[in-house]
């Protein structure tokens, strides 16, 4: 349990219980009042509550900033950032499951919703471990940012070929290992074989199903989100909100971006210089640490170039794509 004691340290309870009541109300405001009846999402709507939650993010960034100080303010809104723009493939990913299981758009909120609360769990997990390592092993930031570096380089020379959802040995495990029923059940995620002319006991839903594959798609891509956030900062805290709020702005805009992510597809070169430009950042940490050498990236620096390569990367792919549908 270690890793939860890293987690928490720093900040007074008080502090973790309010940003958790906030997380929490927006959860229930998303689902109690804007969701309360089932309906499918709009891509204006989808722009609405994505540009909801930017704004909630950016309020917590502000209060941060207010609280811990400038330094404090400009890492959590380069980490949130970061894990923005990281999630855009993801948003390709979860497009894939829903076709290949053919969820509707009716129903996919639903799924998004609850894989928020798996994330809230899971990332806390994945987080307090590197904060863990980090703190008891410095030498790990070297090996996080070589690895940052190496993704980079590999995704600048990958084919954006995701495959289908039907060859993946986990979906082929799970549909060996668990009961589904053959179709969907409207909403839901379980239901009664008895009552639905199969054998008797609990059955699971190809909507359950939907929401693993899609809650391990998230584990799969935060192997890479959370290392680039740890390099702009080591605070346990900062990282986690500044994932939480990105990625609950991401699956408010999943109804638009799924519409439209062909339209980026020149962002992915980016993404590779950020992920390359944050790796040698995350090295000079260590050595900086060490005594090695003398020499660091400015917080404000790494905000500004991020922001600057993210913003060529979507304006370019947008004037080069500016003829497709």
């Amino acid at each position: 349990m270690e890793f939860f004691t890293t987690l928490f340290v720093g900040y007074p309870m008080w502090v973790w219980l309010m940003f958790f009541g906030f997380v929490l109300a927006l959860l229930a405001f998303d689902l109690g009042v804007l969701h309360k009846e089932q309906h499918e999402i709009t891509v204006a709507e989808s722009l609405k509550l994505s540009a909801f939650y930017i704004c909630m993010g950016l309020l917590f960034g502000a209060w941060l900033w207010w609280y811990k100080g400038s330094t404090a303010g400009m890492e959590y809104l380069t980490g949130y950032l970061i894990e923005k723009s990281l999630s855009m493939d993801n948003v390709f990913v979860i497009a894939l499951i829903f076709s290949s299981l053919g969820i509707p758009r009716l129903y996919q909120h639903r799924v998004l919703f609850w894989g928020i609360m798996g994330v809230i769990v899971l990332r806390a997990i994945m987080i307090g471990l590197g904060a863990a390592l980090v703190a008891q092993y410095q030498g790990v930031l070297v090996l996080f940012g070589l690895f940052l570096i190496f993704t980079g380089i590999k995704m600048l020379f990958s084919n954006d070929e995701h495959g289908d959802i039907q060859d993946n040995k986990f979906y082929k495990w799970l549909r060996s290992k668990m009961r589904f029923t053959p179709s969907l059940h409207q909403e839901k995620f379980w239901v009664r074989g008895e009552d639905h002319q199969l054998s008797k006991g609990w059955w699971a839903t190809p909507l359950f199903l939907a929401l693993i594959l899609v809650e391990t798609a998230d584990l799969v891509f935060a192997v890479d989100s959370i290392p680039a956030i740890f390099a702009i900062t080591q605070d346990p805290f900062i990282v986690y909100t500044s994932n939480i709020f990105a990625i609950l702005g991401l699956r408010a805009l999943y109804f638009a971006l799924a519409a439209m992510v062909h339209r980026f597809e020149y962002l992915k070169y980016a993404l590779s210089v950020v992920l390359v430009f944050i790796g040698v950042k995350v090295g000079l940490v260590y050595f900086n640490h060490e005594g090695i050498v003398d020499f660091k990236i400015p917080t404000a620096l790494s905000l500004g170039v991020t922001f600057g390569l993210l913003l060529a990367g979507v304006l370019f792919s947008l004037w080069k794509t500016r003829e497709q549908k």
